[in-house]
């Protein structure tokens, strides 16, 4: 078991949304922290008409303070009583977490075992990322629109050289192992409307995936870009006009080179969006909600929806540099999290699910980029989740006080624990976990 303990004393303060892609659609090291504002006014430097001035100026900086200091950080210590008592509560075999403070990690930690042998499961054990990859993928294309590679609201059909409808047929094995079959849409005149935009909001009308349609036929379900239906398929879309697009406008770039060049400028050694070799002498298998072993699956190539093989270590690297606006411009940080989609339903899935009544819905909750967000007790967060049948993953941001934790699981039963584990590391802070989950979390 490795360690990390705190540096100081802190004093202040999915998914079922990415299920296994075959089930989809069918149910840093430790930082200081930055140090904390001293205010001292001494009232004898002031003549008696500055003092209401002075008093002023102090009662809006405690005002400020005390807004952004809502919660006192566990210590160590008591975290990793907090998920040895989650483990067993759930019966769950591994569990790892890391606890992000002003943007720098602060606390890292792994829990349990990550194979049926009983080997320990590290900070180091490479560990599947499951839809957590869709928001690194959202990350890496904000770097390709501050680059003017990638328009948010331009159409795709203005990305390529022939029509998005002559490529992926049936017959094309190789494409559609990464791709969809775009020519099943020749006949919806809509697939003219769909933007990038669309594809990182889940609002392109598309199933999770088009391999679980009916007829395994690719198809647009609602107008694009009126109402949110999770959908992989539309990340694989926006893949594909990167790696496939026109190359005079800076398109036809290799996804794993563009995630790589970040993973290699932050540390994160382990970490990839598909599999390496080297990951195996210290690799989580899994377990489902059965309690039965299922192996850890070499994905053999690049997929945004869900690839990406990592940390716990890595991956809190890679979440503070996001929180913290690191490799974006801050025009292109701010659309990630920012309101894009209203979010209506009363759960995630099943995809396609009607709108709940004006009045049941949740009105601060939506859909960013990559992210869903939420305005919440301590402000404005967002959070992304992970899960196939033996995999629970989460990850809560705090953007004012640039507070997150990260949990990853190789055993999905934990995932019913996530709610309770975030809220005794964070505090209350409005996280959507039963929009994401409804009574699914923990359940393969």
């Amino acid at each position: 078991m490795v360690k990390r303990k705190w540096k100081r004393a802190v004093t202040s303060n999915g998914d079922l949304a990415s299920h296994s892609e075959s089930q989809m659609g069918r149910r840093s090291r430790n930082a200081q922290a930055p140090p904390y504002t001293t205010i001292s006014l001494s009232m004898s430097y002031f003549s008696s008409k500055f003092a209401p001035m002075a008093a002023l100026l102090f009662s809006l900086a405690s005002s400020s303070l005390a807004q952004t200091e809502t919660h006192n950080l566990p210590v160590g210590s008591a975290i990793d009583a907090e998920a040895k008592r989650a483990m067993v509560r759930t019966h769950a075999n591994g569990l790892a977490i890391a606890v992000i403070d002003h943007g720098r990690v602060g606390y890292v930690q792994a829990y349990g075992i990550r194979n049926a042998k009983g080997d320990p499961l590290t900070t180091d054990t490479v560990m599947y990322g499951a839809s957590l990859t869709k928001m690194v993928f959202a990350y890496h294309v904000m770097q390709l629109v501050d680059q003017d590679k990638i328009r948010l609201d331009t159409p795709f059909k203005d990305d390529f050289d022939k029509p998005l409808i002559q490529y992926g047929a049936h017959t094309e094995e190789k494409f559609l192992a990464k791709y969809g079959p775009y020519t099943d849409l020749a006949d919806d005149p809509r697939w003219e409307k769909l933007t990038p935009r669309m594809s990182l909001t889940h609002s392109t009308g598309f199933a999770n995936f088009w391999f679980i349609e009916p007829g395994q036929k690719l198809r647009i379900h609602f107008d694009p870009g009126t109402q949110f239906s999770y959908s992989g398929e539309g990340l694989s879309l926006l893949q594909f006009a990167i790696e496939h697009g026109k190359q005079s406008q800076g398109l036809g770039v290799d996804m794993d080179d563009l995630t790589m060049a970040t993973f290699t400028r932050l540390g994160m050694t382990r970490t990839r969006l598909m599999w390496r070799p080297d990951f195996a002498p210290n690799l989580a298998d899994g377990w489902n909600d059965k309690g039965q072993v299922l192996p850890h699956d070499e994905r053999s190539k690049v997929r945004v929806a869900g690839s990406m093989d990592t940390t716990i270590s890595d991956l809190a690297k890679f979440v503070a540099a996001l929180v913290r606006g690191d490799g974006l411009s801050k025009a292109s940080r701010a659309e990630m999290t920012k309101p894009q989609l209203h979010l209506a339903t009363a759960h995630q899935f099943p995809n396609f699910g009607p709108e709940l009544p004006p009045s049941e819905q949740r009105r601060d909750l939506y859909a960013g980029l990559g992210v869903v967000v939420f305005d919440g007790p301590q402000g404005h967060g967002f959070f992304k989740g992970g899960h196939n049948e033996q995999t629970a993953n989460t990850v809560v941001c705090i953007e004012k006080t640039q507070r997150c934790v990260v949990v990853l699981a190789n055993d999905v039963r934990a995932e019913a624990s996530f709610a309770d584990l975030v809220k005794f590391i964070l505090g209350d802070t409005g996280v959507p976990f039963d929009w994401e989950y409804g009574d699914h979390a923990g359940k393969s």
